[in-house]
């Protein structure tokens, strides 16, 4: 096979470094020869915090891809995250000289370096211009300018910018090994490209990748990137507080959330409980499964309630008709559940699934937590009210 129609990503995750080998096709798909994984160590919300311990990981991860695709990997498309990532909408006017009537690639250019001349922090650099609408003397919804006739060019492009040294760090990691970065990308875009279909982006999605560290996500309107971004809670979040809520090991609650959780209350009898056996350092415990269930679900309510305050910044969380399409959430037990599989199911039409997004959003964004939690404990058992104060007491912070 050609090095050429080789592609290999590689994402250095909060809780695992994840490296696909595949194989560009003739008919433009992509054949998988093999998935290599390994634990993620030194990696904390998605950004390296120990070089050398992260970067052994990294390296466990490419031997096991190369072990299982049998290919030598020479380069990588990298994957970065973080809080630190940023975006923005902003538009470029170039205008073309007299005797230079006729739109080439070299216009294209330069109306992505105007629409790029904002100013952003000093310690950030750019990651993404990706273009949304080419305008041409006022004429909406051009395509592809190039060959048209024109005095005035403008373009609608979606800008993706983080700090400079984190996107470095991952950089570094990679060539230390010594690989080839390819390219760098936004997990969130990766993520879409993968997920939606053109027909999708052009009725409006909306895509959310819960990570172990962060929470990335990227809204499609018109075909059109609009929004994107990182919210810095993840699933780990989740198990630390399983771990201090119940007061039980980190590994004991990483088990028991995904073996036994829920994000769903009311779905258990009344006193069921869950028996945690005992093992080496650890006497053992039984815990009442509705407790357990209330720590995810309000962790995962802040998880939401925190993307919806980012996403009504804008409005174009108006315009999602194809609906909500959550990586995570098809993967693990404790969201297999019927209302999830609503929220995250494509529907027919723009206003209709609109509708029941925000029908099914409801409870997430708009009951206050702390009432919550407080009417809960206030019928709860005296071990529950505990928990409940618990968490009530940690939930100005986010526990990493």
């Amino acid at each position: 096979m050609a090095s050429n129609d080789l592609m290999v990503g590689l994402e250095i995750g909060t809780s695992k470094i994840c490296v696909v080998v595949g194989e560009a096709r003739l008919d433009g798909t992509t054949k998988i020869l093999g998935v290599g994984q390994a634990p993620s160590r030194g990696v904390r919300k998605g950004e390296i915090v120990d070089f050398e311990t992260a970067m052994k990981c990294v390296l466990e991860a490419l031997s096991d891809a190369e072990t299982k695709s049998d290919v030598m990997i020479k380069g990588v498309y990298v994957g970065v995250t973080g809080a630190h990532i940023q975006s923005f909408n902003n538009r470029g006017c170039v205008m073309l000289p007299d005797d230079h009537e006729e739109i080439d690639e070299q216009d294209i250019e330069d109306v992505k370096i105007n629409a790029r001349e904002v100013s952003i922090p000093a310690q950030n650099a750019f990651l993404h211009s990706i273009i949304q609408h080419y305008h041409v003397d006022g004429q909406d919804g051009v395509l592809n300018p190039v060959g048209m006739l024109g005095q005035k060019l403008e373009a609608d492009f979606h800008i993706i910018h983080g700090v400079r040294t984190r996107i470095q760090n991952t950089i570094r990691c990679v060539k230390e090994l010594p690989l080839e970065v390819e390219d760098v990308v936004f997990t969130a875009l990766a993520s879409a490209q993968v997920v939606l279909t053109q027909q999708q982006k052009n009725l409006g999605a909306l895509v959310i990748d819960i990570g172990g560290g962060t929470t990335d996500f990227i809204l499609y309107v018109d075909g059109a990137v609009k929004q994107s971004g990182t919210i810095g809670i993840g699933g780990d979040h989740i198990t630390n507080d399983i771990s201090m809520g119940l007061r039980i090991p980190m590994a004991r609650a990483e088990k028991l959330k995904i073996e036994e959780g829920s994000v769903i209350l009311g779905n258990c009898l009344p006193g069921e409980t869950v028996v945690l056996k005992d093992d080496s350092g650890f006497a053992g415990k039984e815990v009442e499964r509705e407790t357990l269930n209330t720590i995810i679900h309000l962790r995962v309510r802040e998880t939401f309630e925190l993307l919806k305050r980012t996403l009504d910044e804008e409005s174009f969380i108006n315009f999602i008709g194809e609906g909500i399409f959550n990586l995570r959430l098809s993967e693990s037990p404790i969201f297999n559940c019927d209302r999830v599989d609503q929220i995250c199911a494509s529907g027919p039409g723009r206003a209709t699934a609109a509708a029941r997004i925000r029908s099914h959003f409801q409870p997430f964004f708009t009951r206050d937590t702390m009432k919550e939690l407080r009417r809960r404990a206030r019928r709860s058992s005296p071990l529950q009210k505990h928990q409940t104060n618990f968490l009530t007491r940690n939930r100005q912070g986010t526990t990493t």
